[in-house]
């Protein structure tokens, strides 16, 4: 493709004084290869523009900057500078890639929490319209089957737009997509309108350090995806919902257990018979539908709300809405997995002592038999950590399972011991099986009728990292093996 066509939605400040043809757009000047674009970014700990010239050797067939460089560039390599390499690269990409957004239906969704719940059953009610769906978020990028790992919740722009332009070559008709804060401060979502846009709820995080100033930027980063959505959603409970929309060009559709919402949910209730586990209720307004969806926690209400909000644009049908929230997991996030038995198996990845209270909090107003809890904790981290997680277990459950986590350079049994530092401050009931496998074996064996069992830690994960080297280690296998060992 012709660099003019890729730089042809610039605002460019110096323009070129060739037009080569160019095979890539790189942004790592590592990879730059023969008749390349690279585009120089400024990150936090390193400047692009420092290794242009590199990229010249390489055979970098064109420059896109924002600063002057301090040497002589061959007559032959294109050179644009732009006020925004970051804006550049965005739309570089969505053009070199055919502006993939608009052969699919897109829904990208904001907010503190809920994104990644949102995005899961947003994408399993497509599919069970018969719609195939990726989804772009904390998980990875995802599609057919198959998970492609990335550094961020919002990948860079390049990436996005490629993987848009590879779920439409596998033949997906709709993408989902976690927009994070700072991928909105960085641009990374430019260069697409999407059909729709879902602001979930805000609270504090991400403040200080290389993320956001201050709340004020935080919340401000998060309403600049409602300048570039046909069609928006946003929670009416949540206080800051018209703060964050405002920027939109139409009318917010609401969605919330208040009445004056335009999809209002009612009469909710936990669930919890044969191994399922999620919550109960009904809706009214814009859609009249009775749901169970199948992630526990009354909270997981108004990420269906928010999922039955995106869809309705695209006219799928209630049955679709119906089966797609029973059926939409999210992995490694309270994700029930079968087994033989009257009790619950749930993989989560609490990993601190929050997100622990958290999850061990909502599946208490279960009432189960025994709330079960395995895990570990990660080496080379602040013992704090592994004391705080203690403390939470032993007051929240009524048995703790210890064993290993990521031990990274550290003994299995020197984290141990400081796990069970907080566990007897509690008075809790606690075991210890250091291997992982062999403590989930242990819990599965001795499970009781009406039991939940939480395996924490791992998540999403499917490594062990031990001794500087990550080994091939996922729960939902182990689980697997155990089972067939069982018999």
């Amino acid at each position: 493709m012709k660099l003019s066509q890729i730089i042809s939605k610039l605002n460019i400040l110096t323009a070129p004084l060739c037009d080569p043809e160019i095979s890539d757009i790189i942004y790592d000047s590592r990879k730059v290869t023969p008749g390349t674009a690279f585009v120089a970014l400024k990150g936090y700990a390193a400047d692009g523009h420092r290794f242009a010239e590199s990229a010249v050797e390489k055979g970098a067939s064109a420059l896109v900057i924002s600063d002057s460089l301090d040497f002589e560039v061959p007559g032959n390599v294109a050179v644009v500078k732009v006020d925004d390499t970051r804006l550049a690269l965005a739309l570089m990409s969505a053009e070199f890639f055919g502006n993939p957004a608009r052969k699919l239906k897109t829904v990208a969704v904001t907010g503190t929490k809920g994104k990644t719940t949102t995005a899961a059953m947003t994408a399993e009610i497509f599919e069970q319209a018969g719609i195939k769906t990726g989804t772009i978020g904390t998980l990875g990028i995802v599609y057919g089957g198959k998970t492609y790992k990335t550094d961020n919740t919002t990948p860079e722009s390049y990436e996005i737009q490629k993987a848009m332009r590879d779920m439409i070559n596998a033949g997906c008709g709709a993408m989902v997509i976690e927009a994070s804060s700072i991928g909105l401060k960085h641009s990374r979502l430019a260069g697409t309108v999407f059909d729709v846009g879902i602001f979930t709820n805000f609270s504090n995080d991400h403040i200080g350090g290389v993320e956001h100033r201050d709340m004020e930027e935080y919340l401000y980063c998060k309403s600049l995806l409602f300048r570039q959505v046909k069609h928006a959603a946003a929670n009416i409970d949540d206080p800051k919902w018209q703060e964050v929309t405002k920027d939109f060009d139409g009318r917010v559709k609401t969605f919330g257990f208040s009445p004056d919402a335009d999809l209002t949910a009612k009469n909710d209730r936990l669930l919890s018979e044969n191994g399922f586990i999620g919550v109960h209720f009904e809706t009214e307004g814009s859609k009249t539908l009775s749901l169970d969806v199948g992630v526990p926690g009354k909270f997981n209400a108004y990420n269906a709300l928010a999922a039955i909000s995106a869809v309705s644009y695209f006219g799928v049908p209630d049955k679709a809405i119906i089966d797609g929230l029973r059926a939409a997991r999210v992995k490694g996030r309270v994700e029930p997995v079968r087994v033989p038995g009257n009790y619950s198996l749930l993989i989560d990845y609490a990993h601190n002592a929050l997100s622990m209270e958290n999850v061990l909090t909502t599946l208490r107003r279960y009432k189960p038999h025994r709330l079960i809890t395995m895990f570990g904790a990660g080496g080379n981290r602040p013992k704090v950590r592994r004391y705080e997680m203690g403390e939470t277990s032993g007051r929240l459950s009524d048995l703790s399972v210890i064993t290993e986590d990521n031990s990274r350079f550290e003994d299995v049994m020197d984290i141990i011991e400081d796990i069970k530092t907080g566990i007897d401050k509690t008075g809790g009931k606690y075991v210890v099986v250091p291997k992982r496998k062999d403590a989930i074996r242990y819990c599965m064996q001795n499970a009781q009728d009406g039991d939940i069992i939480v395996l924490a830690g791992k998540g999403h994960e499917d490594y062990q990292e031990i001794k500087g080297v990550k080994y091939h280690m996922d729960e939902r296998e182990l689980i697997a093996e155990i089972i067939e060992e069982m018999k």
